[in-house]
């Protein structure tokens, strides 16, 4: 946030934005209400986001490698987050295409997308290939769902009619001190007329997307409903709450009311906040617990995989009503009988190995049986037997993976291999990498004379000058 506004404004106002924009509202509840760190971390990037659209729309095609990099790290922190970035992007250089009259800088910004989307294609192909190996939809449950979730809603839940409450009224104030500001801002516009268009209208999208009259939008718009929470537009509107607060603070003859404000205003929210957040401290010791027990911890709707209903897995080693667990509560056996798992008795089971990606171990067994394995059968697993390629089966409502094994000794190795996307994604992100390097250089080495119209140049000791009107 710094590194944008010290482009235009005065040194201790830039510092200003920056405290601003770390502490503001909305960061407080990430923090103290939600957890949610993955998104504070692109909530960071986002400032340099609209840094680098800048520098398209005012430099051109040098300014491609820098808004591809901002571009990857936010997608490669928070999915949600990226999407919200992705049609930002888009509106600012929409902004940009009309402030110039061309459009080289939606020519230039489409080619950091598709740079940005490059480097992290590692993750980003096989996060959207893979979506159809799991209940993806599950994300979208009834009180998840952007028509439940806009500023103010109701629920006859009264927790969650509770919480939506205090994350619309902070996202009130936020705005309306946000349009405050950039009214007053508005009056040095002409020192910075493309960053304040910028700002006005990527803060006038947040408010709108977090609005009901926004709603059919949601609908139609590609990823938008994933979302699922459209205060999470808040993102993008504290970046240009912090700006437009500092810019306004420099206009203002009386600094002092302002900063005044904002104490009473961040200050009394935040402790608020504080005050009222929830602090389950018995989480990790139990989560950890859990893990070294071998019991593990409980996944989300979304990413069980087709035909699993993980609120019927095994809290504890597979078991069959008050049986106690199996010596390996990592190995079962399916009764054929009542098709229920039950202790691997009358199995010799020895793991060599048992890692999250690869686990073998040895089997011998008299007679012909089905072993249960206490793991969720996703497609990317390959399981060999004695060196040879064994087809598995998926218990029924769980999808807990069942093997077929012959009466004898054999040893099976099962491995999460590598998958056609997630080569590709590496090998795309390979050549982006390559193909950013080089156009970097070449930008260096062949450097564009003069700015654009309106660009203002700035010295290092904080004085500019601007081009004549």
């Amino acid at each position: 946030m710094w590194k944008l506004a010290r482009d235009w404004l005065p040194p201790r106002h830039a510092a200003a934005a920056a405290v601003l924009f770390t502490i503001n509202p909305y960061h407080l509840v990430i923090v103290y209400y939600r957890s949610d760190f993955a998104e504070l971390l692109a909530s960071a990037l986002f400032p340099l986001l609209v840094w680098g659209s800048h520098r398209v729309i005012r430099d051109g095609w040098r300014g491609v490698p820098a808004l591809a990099a901002v571009f990857a790290g936010i997608w490669l922190s928070n999915a949600p987050a990226a999407v919200i970035a992705a049609y930002s992007l888009a509106l600012l250089l929409g902004v940009g295409c009309l402030l110039r009259r061309s459009l080289q800088p939606a020519l230039a910004g489409a080619a950091a997308a598709a740079g940005g989307l490059g480097l992290a294609a590692f993750y980003v192909l096989p996060a959207a290939w893979e979506q159809r190996w799991v209940q993806i939809k599950e994300a979208l449950a009834p009180s998840l769902r952007p028509e439940q979730n806009f500023l103010f809603a109701q629920s006859i839940d009264p927790e969650f009619v509770l919480f939506n409450l205090k994350v619309s009224s902070i996202a009130a104030g936020v705005m309306l001190i946000t349009s405050l500001a950039a009214i007053f801002a508005a009056r040095r516009r002409r020192e910075y007329p493309d960053l304040w268009w910028m700002m006005a209208a990527l803060g006038g999208a947040s408010i709108f997307f977090m609005s009901r009259v926004s709603l059919a939008l949601w609908r139609f718009l590609p990823e938008l409903r994933y979302l699922q929470f459209p205060w999470r537009w808040l993102v993008p509107l504290g970046m240009v709450f912090a700006f437009f607060v500092a810019a306004a603070v420099v206009e203002s003859r009386r600094k002092w009311v302002w900063w005044l404000v904002l104490l009473i205003v961040i200050g009394g929210s935040g402790a608020a906040i504080v005050r009222d957040a929830w602090w389950d401290t018995e989480d990790v010791s139990d989560l950890t617990e859990a893990i070294a027990s071998g019991q593990g911890y409980e996944g989300t709707d979304e990413y069980a995989p087709l035909g699993c209903n993980h609120y019927l897995l095994p809290n504890g080693g597979p078991s069959s009503g008050d049986e106690p667990g199996p010596p390996n509560p990592r190995i079962a056996r399916l009764d054929p009988l009542s098709g229920k798992i039950v202790p691997a008795n009358g199995i010799r089971l020895h793991a060599e190995r048992w890692s999250a990606e690869h686990k073998v171990f040895m089997e011998e067994s008299p007679n012909v049986g089905m072993l249960a394995i206490r793991l969720i059968n996703y497609p990317a697993w390959e399981v060999r037997m004695d060196g040879q390629d064994t087809r598995t089966n998926s218990l029924p409502k769980t999808a807990e993976m069942i093997i077929p094994v012959p009466a004898g000794n054999h040893r099976v190795e099962i491995t999460f291999r590598r998958t056609w996307d997630r080569t590709a994604g590496w090998f795309i992100s390979g050549i982006s990498v390559i193909l950013l390097l080089a156009f970097g250089v070449l930008g260096r080495k062949h450097p564009s004379h003069g700015s654009l119209p309106g660009a203002r140049s700035v010295f290092p000791n904080g004085t500019s000058i601007h081009p004549p009107a």
